[in-house]
C-alpha cells in the first residue's frame, strides 16, 4: 500500500513525500482510513513503528478539510503526551506534515515560563499539544479553551498512567465536549489501558498490529555478564573497540546517570546526562548535541525512555536493568525504528538476574548471551537486593527518600489527586 491510497489530500502527501516516505507502516496503514472516518480508535503497535504520523495525518485531513470562521480560531485537537520529550517531538510532526496547510499548533509543558505559552494560545491555534500539568495550569488560570475540541488524543496512553497521571487525565476530560472523536494510541496493551478505554471511548475500533510487548525484529539483543563494579569499564571497553559513535544508556537513577556521564568523560568519551532534574533546557541541549554527533554518549533514566526520537540511532545499552520488564521494550525500541537495524546491549550483574529473567518471560524468549574476554563475572559474589527503582507496577512500595522514580515523578508533574492549584503554587515543573 501506498500514502496515496489511504485518502490524504495533496498538501500533505507532498509534506509526507519530501520527508522521504512512500509505503505507511502497518499501524498507519490501519489507522488513517478509520481516524478519516471520524471513528474513535483504541491502537497498539511497537514502539518505533510510526505512530505518532498515525494520528497526525488523519488530524491534519479532518481539521483542514473544515477551516475556522475569519478571526474565530478555537483550539480543535488535543494530543496529551506523559513527557515533554515526546511532546516537542509530537508537535514537531505536526508542524512537519502541516507545512503546506493553514493549520496552527502549539506545544506546553513545564519547566519554561508560561507566559509565552499564554501569548501564543491567545493568538490562536487549531492543535495543541501538551502534557497533562501544564495543560491544567492553563485551564486553572484560565488561558485556554477546550470546550470545542472535536478530536482527543492520548499519546503513550500506558506511559501516563504509569507516571500516575489518571487522576489529571479525569479532569481533563471534565474540561472537554462530550461529542469528540478520542485516539488512544500505546505501546503496550494492559488491563490498566482497556479499563481506560472503556470508559473514554465510544464503540472504539481494536488496532493491534504486533504481539503486546514484542520488540523490533531489527533490533539485535545482546547479554553481557558482568560484575557490578565493572560495569563502566566493560562500556568504555565496547563502545572504543567496537569503535560505537553514538550510543544511548540507560541507568536507573538520576545521581547514577550523573556519575557515568562524569566517569565516561573521564575515559576520553563525550558525555551527558538527561533525566528529570536537569532543566528543559540542559535537556534539550544534550539531545540535540547527540543528535549532532557533538556528544558520542547520552546516558538517561527511563523518564526519556519514551520521548526520545533520534533517527537511525544505531546503539542502545542497558547499563543497568529496568526494575520493570515493559520498561526494557520501551529503552532498546530507542533504536531499530521505522525500518532501521539496531543493537541493544545489556550489562548484567549477578543482583539483576531476576530482572533478566522477567524481561526473557515478557518476551518469551531466552536473550542472547556473550561473555568478553576479561569482563567474566567473579563468581564467589554472592547477589544483593536492587533498592532503588520502582518494585512493580501499579502498587508503589515505601522507599528511601531521593529514589529516582519518586523524584522523577515529582519533576514531571504526576501528582496524584493534589490540586493543579495546589502545585502551580509550589512551583513544581511538568
Amino acid at each position: 500500500m501506498l500514502f496515496t491510497e489511504l485518502g490524504l489530500s495533496a498538501d500533505i502527501l507532498r509534506a509526507v513525500s519530501e520527508q522521504g516516505y512512500s509505503e505507511p507502516t502497518p499501524i498507519q496503514a490501519k489507522a488513517i482510513p478509520l481516524v478519516l472516518k471520524g471513528l474513535d480508535v483504541l491502537a497498539g503497535a511497537q514502539t518505533g513503528t510510526g505512530k505518532t504520523a498515525g494520528f497526525t495525518l488523519p488530524m491534519l485531513q479532518i481539521l483542514s478539510q473544515n477551516p475556522p470562521q475569519k478571526g474565530h480560531r478555537p483550539i480543535r485537537a488535543l494530543v496529551v503526551t506523559p513527557t515533554r520529550e515526546l511532546a516537542a517531538q509530537v508537535t514537531e510532526s505536526v508542524k512537519t506534515y502541516s507545512k503546506y496547510l493553514s493549520v496552527r499548533s502549539a506545544v506546553v509543558f513545564g519547566g519554561v515560563k508560561i507566559n509565552p505559552q499564554i501569548s501564543t494560545l491567545r493568538s490562536g491555534v487549531d492543535i495543541l499539544v501538551a502534557t497533562p500539568g501544564r495543560l491544567l495550569d492553563h485551564a486553572h488560570q484560565k488561558t485556554l479553551d477546550l470546550s470545542q475540541i472535536e478530536i482527543l488524543v492520548l499519546d503513550e496512553a500506558d506511559r501516563m498512567l504509569d507516571m500516575g497521571f489518571l487522576p489529571d487525565i479525569r479532569k481533563l476530560l471534565a474540561l472537554l465536549p462530550k461529542k469528540r472523536q478520542n485516539l488512544l494510541f500505546s505501546a503496550t496493551f494492559s488491563n490498566d489501558i482497556k479499563k481506560l478505554a472503556d470508559g473514554l471511548l465510544n464503540s472504539p475500533t481494536l488496532i493491534e498490529v504486533a504481539q503486546r510487548n514484542t520488540t523490533a525484529e531489527r533490533i539485535e539483543q545482546i547479554v553481557h555478564f558482568v560484575d557490578k563494579k565493572r560495569k563502566r569499564e566493560l562500556l568504555s571497553f565496547l563502545i572504543g573497540s567496537e569503535n560505537w559513535r553514538q550510543v544511548l544508556v540507560f541507568t536507573r537513577t538520576k545521581h547514577g546517570a550523573n556519575r557515568l556521564a562524569k566517569q565516561l568523560e573521564e575515559d576520553g568519551l563525550t558525555a551527558s546526562a538527561i533525566h528529570g532534574n536537569k532543566s528543559q533546557g540542559a535537556r534539550t541541549k544534550a539531545l540535540a548535541d547527540f543528535k549532532q554527533g557533538k556528544v558520542r554518549v547520552l546516558v538517561a533514566t527511563d523518564i526519556a525512555a519514551r520521548g526520545l526520537d533520534i533517527d537511525q540511532l544505531p546503539h542502545v545499552v542497558n547499563f543497568e536493568l529496568p526494575n520493570v520488564a515493559e520498561d526494557y521494550v520501551h529503552r532498546i525500541g530507542r533504536t531499530g525504528r521505522a525500518g532501521n537495524e539496531g543493537e541493544a546491549a545489556s550489562l548484567v550483574c549477578i543482583d539483576e538476574h531476576k530482572l533478566l529473567r522477567d524481561i526473557e518471560r515478557l518476551l518469551k524468549t531466552n536473550l542472547p548471551k556473550k561473555d568478553i574476554d576479561g569482563f567474566s563475572p567473579d563468581p564467589s559474589i554472592k547477589a544483593s537486593p536492587i533498592e532503588n527503582g520502582r518494585q512493580s507496577r501499579g502498587a508503589r512500595k515505601p522507599r528511601p527518600a531521593g529514589n529516582n522514580r519518586s523524584s522523577d515523578k515529582n519533576v514531571w508533574g504526576a501528582r496524584g489527586a493534589k490540586s493543579s492549584a495546589d502545585h502551580n503554587k509550589k512551583g513544581r515543573s511538568r
